[in-house]
């Protein structure tokens, strides 16, 4: 998922030109089939679920082992690829992804697409940890946290058209022609990096699975993880299951619940830059603000979700509080690395894409036994602002934990 990180590898002599490298440009296509298939299967859960002949709940496993494969990706996979020349390991990702997705479209099974799932969620996770530094080391200095948002700026545009995009062609030819799709941006992408990301990237320094014991062992910097999955992770309860909860609660057809993830996406976007905005200065009170109100979205949406109007217009409100928290959450790692751990800020914030992950993993695995129990799949939206409240508190804990310090 997103990350900020600002690790010094660099090329031999960034280019001083005003343009954009090509390379990036690569990274981008990679990063945005890279996020179409993250997305994409809450779309198709219903299709999945009814092609393969298992319960809506079930067919969420698709999403929560997913996230827990990007989850071992980004912190652990990558520090044991670390000594691997940059590129050669980029382009081995970009293959380990084709493959997770060529191997879901003919997956036989349940099972089977389960293991592709995970196989591509590692290449995820691996993908983003070094994509961020190759993007950084292809510009100046002044440029790179430019080239890191132009990278990915790649998962935004797929949230707001790869997703929906992918789900109307699952709906219409089958979802596994949609896991051809995005198997085929993973071919253009490993083409455009193979062919612009230059052969001189240098190794940036390795990532040590001592430096992130060292990090896991602070406290300060465990509860920002903590807030990260509980905060981040409660809007999944629901958003897993958005497609069945608009189609069988609200009463929307297929075609209009491909339109509403597309609203949806254009929220998630406009959240994401006012949530960076606003956190800026003082992330913490930022989150404060944010989880209060993802919270009170969450639960109006219990009952907005029985009227087809209402519901669109939660839903708008759920998507740009949904993810508005991201750069908050980022910021406020890495100050904490740098005052507890200086020199670990990468890590935390590797480490912190592990935390969305999980929060992801948690969120959809609690809305599967909502969906099973009595309580319903329209129950989903006001279990999630449990969850959140639950990291508005811990986010609370560590405010004044921090005013103390």
């Amino acid at each position: 998922m997103k990350t900020i990180q600002n690790n010094t590898a660099a090329i031999t002599a960034p280019s001083k030109s005003k343009k954009l490298p090509a390379a990036l440009w690569a990274l981008t296509i990679s990063a945005f089939g890279i996020g179409t298939t993250e997305f994409v299967i809450v779309g198709l859960l219903p299709t999945v679920a009814n092609d393969l002949k298992t319960s809506i709940s079930s067919a969420g496993l698709l999403v929560s082992l997913y996230a827990l494969g990007v989850a071992v990706g980004a912190p652990i996979l990558t520090a044991l690829t670390s000594r691997i020349d940059r590129k050669k390991l980029l382009l081995g990702v970009m293959v380990l992804f084709i493959i997770g997705n060529g191997l879901a479209s003919i997956a036989p099974s349940f099972i089977t697409l389960v293991l592709a799932r995970i196989l591509t969620g590692f290449a995820h996770g691996v993908f983003f940890s070094i994509g961020a530094t190759i993007a950084a080391s292809l510009v100046p200095e002044d440029k790179r946290a430019s080239a890191i948002a132009i990278m990915f700026a790649g998962l935004t545009v797929a949230i707001v058209t790869g997703v929906p995009l992918g789900t109307y062609i699952g709906q219409h030819f089958g979802w596994r022609a949609t896991f051809i799709g995005v198997a085929a941006l993973g071919i253009i992408g490993l083409i455009a990096s193979s062919l612009l990301i230059p052969d001189t990237l240098q190794k940036s320094k390795p990532l040590q699975l001592k430096d992130q014991l060292k990090v896991l062992k602070n406290p300060s910097i465990l509860l920002v993880l903590a807030i990260t999955a509980l905060g981040y992770g409660g809007t999944f309860v629901s958003f897993t299951y958005m497609a069945p909860l608009l189609e069988n609660i609200s009463g929307f057809s297929a075609d209009a619940t491909s339109l509403l993830l597309l609203i949806y996406g254009i929220a998630i976007a406009l959240g994401n830059v006012i949530g960076g905005k606003v956190a800026n200065q003082k992330p913490i009170k930022a989150l404060m603000i944010m989880f209060v109100l993802q919270a009170l979205v969450l639960l109006v949406l219990s009952f907005t979700v029985f009227h087809q109007i209402a519901a669109v217009i939660t839903l708008f409100a759920m998507g740009i509080l949904a993810f508005s928290n991201v750069p908050g959450l980022q910021l406020y790692v890495v100050q904490m690395a740098e005052k507890y751990l200086p020199g670990t800020e990468d890590v935390a914030s590797a480490l912190n894409i592990a935390a969305f992950n999980v929060g992801i993993a948690i969120g959809a695995i609690i809305g599967g036994h909502v969906v099973e129990s009595s309580l319903g799949i329209q129950s989903t939206p006001w279990v999630g602002a449990v969850l959140v409240a639950i990291g508005f508190l811990v986010t609370l804990i560590s405010y004044k934990r921090e005013k103390n310090n």
